[in-house]
């Protein structure tokens, strides 16, 4: 059960890095060095099917807002310098 468990979030996590074309944070990508914005601004959702043994990749935007503005303060995005 665990196994099948770390099976599906593996292959979950390969399909979602494979499927981005950018560098972002930690998330490094040799082929795609930088950082991309205008394409990448946006959550990746990988769905893992056990019986099938396959991965469905899912995109949702990014909130440039929080619920409540005067508690917490919006941070713009920016890129991480190492």
């Amino acid at each position: 059960m665990e196994l099948q468990n770390l099976i599906g979030c593996a292959t979950t996590t390969m399909h979602g890095a494979e499927a981005r074309k950018e560098s972002r944070g930690a998330h490094a990508h040799e082929d795609y060095p930088d950082r991309d914005d205008v394409d990448w601004m946006k959550h990746t959702a990988a769905y893992f099917d056990t019986e099938k043994g396959t991965t469905e990749i899912k995109y949702r935007p990014v909130h440039n807002y929080t619920l409540d503005e005067e508690e917490c303060a919006t941070v713009p995005p920016f890129a991480r310098v190492y």
